[in-house]
């Protein structure tokens, strides 16, 4: 028993090597159903991203088409018929171009595993082999399509026919596995596949993309490439299917272009309102103009709503900014009175610490510094430091205040250390010199934009 069916096999082993399929290396053309009943062909499969799907679509009938990606919500689309129709194309693609040479080469995994139990003289090991050569058989169509389910059967009754004598030669004729009894068939793929789109249908399936995709960008490049279609395939197309299409999508194309000059125009327009508004802290006018832009959406049709989500978006934060930019003027007038104290206060140190600058600058560049300009230094900075010490600043202007402070005492530093430099003739303390007139320099600059900034009125940054 044995022996036939080892020879049974490798005769089927035979047939089927003489007969592989051609390898195909074109992706499947698979199937994208919406929930009103039509579908769009997609190059490959397609990709489901968040509440959005994504796919290649071609847009002729070639073996390399020109493709165009094409992104539609998830929920217009038909799950259920989209993955049988999947199912369905990877199973006639698989058959078509590796079924067969797949099949071959479990054919000859089985037709081995035989031989080697006829060549092996330990019963328990040849009982082994050929448990495990009827389990790979029985698993083979359920991962591969049901390909050649028939015939695997036909092999697998040999089998364990075979089985059967082998259990019978170790001695136990009635122990079997029930895991080696059972065939399950693989599903029934029930969605039929659709022939190929001729070229007709290949533009019509692009414009009913352009009708399903909700960004206005890709909608009007989906019309374009429709156009180009027609005039690339005119001569295999209908020529009245031409006539009336070709103006229709023209006339489309224009009015997608027409509403985004539109959306532009009044984007730009209501940006620099807003910008203009948000600087003036005008909030009623920010409000105003964010209904604004909803009534003249609605007036436009809403055809772009990520154009209008957008400038909203911009509005709402430039409404945010003139509250905020409010909110500080509002403080700011309450503060006035001891704003105004200070400024007055701190006017003379501010201008006595202006004075300082070109001895400053000579002793930055080290161009020359006479016993009579440092002392002038170092008696305005005494004079600076007392004014200075005596005010209290507002809380806002203490860090200012504090950076004039650092400012003076780094500009006595290096007064005093340039005349130690003289004397001794030291040049390395010449640049300390340098380095601390450059640093009373910057801190007093900063220092004074800092308390004018906030001497002013707050503006929108």
């Amino acid at each position: 028993m044995l022996k036939r069916t080892i020879v049974a096999v490798c005769a089927v082993a035979c047939l089927i090597a003489a007969r592989t399929a051609e390898s195909a290396d074109e992706p499947t053309l698979l199937r994208v159903f919406m929930k009103d009943g039509t579908s769009l062909v997609s190059y490959g499969e397609p990709a489901r991203v968040a509440d959005r799907v994504v796919f290649s679509m071609p847009t002729a009938v070639s073996p390399n088409p020109p493709l165009h990606l094409v992104t539609i919500a998830a929920d217009r689309v038909d799950w259920d018929r989209t993955d049988r129709y999947a199912a369905s194309a990877r199973s006639e693609h698989y058959i078509r171009t590796q079924a067969e040479n797949d099949y071959a080469v479990l054919s000859n995994d089985i037709a081995q595993a035989l031989n080697d139990v006829t060549l092996t003289n330990d019963p328990t090991r040849r009982l082994s082999i050929a448990e495990s050569a009827r389990r790979t058989l029985s698993e083979w169509p359920l991962s591969h399509y049901g390909y050649r389910a028939g015939e695997v059967r036909q092999m697998l009754a040999m089998l364990d026919e075979a089985i059967a004598d082998l259990r019978a030669s170790t001695g136990t004729p009635g122990r079997f596995d029930l895991s080696f009894a059972a065939f399950v068939d693989p599903p029934t793929l029930p969605e039929p596949l659709l022939p190929p789109p001729t070229p007709q249908e290949a533009i019509e399936h692009v414009l009913t993309a352009a009708r399903v995709v909700e960004n206005a960008s890709e909608r009007t490049s989906l019309l374009s490439a429709a156009l180009i279609s027609i005039d690339r395939d005119k001569d295999a197309l209908p020529a009245a299917w031409v006539a009336t299409r070709r103006p229709e999508i023209e006339a489309a194309v224009q009015t997608e272009l027409r509403v985004d000059r539109s959306y532009k125009l009044l984007t730009t327009r209501f940006i620099s309102l807003a910008n203009y508004r948000a600087g003036n802290a005008d909030v009623r006018g920010l409000e105003r103009l964010v209904r604004t832009v909803q009534q003249r959406d609605r007036l436009l049709g809403e055809r772009r709503p990520e154009a209008v989500n957008a400038l909203l978006a911009v509005v709402e934060e430039k409404l945010d900014a003139a509250r905020r930019l409010q909110l500080a003027r509002d403080r700011w007038q309450m503060r006035a009175p001891v704003l105004y104290e200070y400024r007055a206060a701190i006017r003379q140190p501010m201008d006595l610490f202006a004075q300082l600058k070109p001895s400053l600058e000579a002793i930055r560049a080290l161009s020359g510094s006479s016993a009579e300009s440092l002392a002038a230094i170092e008696r305005l900075s005494a004079r600076i430091v007392t004014l200075a010490s005596a005010i209290v600043p507002p809380e806002e202007l203490a860090a200012a205040h504090a950076l004039l402070m650092s400012a003076v005492q780094l500009a006595n530093s290096a007064a005093s250390i340039r005349r130690e430099a003289t004397i001794a003739g030291d040049m390395t303390r010449a640049w300390d010199a340098s380095s601390a007139a450059a640093g009373a320099l910057m801190l007093g600059a900063k220092a004074r934009t800092d308390i004018q900034s906030l001497l002013r009125l707050p503006q929108l940054r």
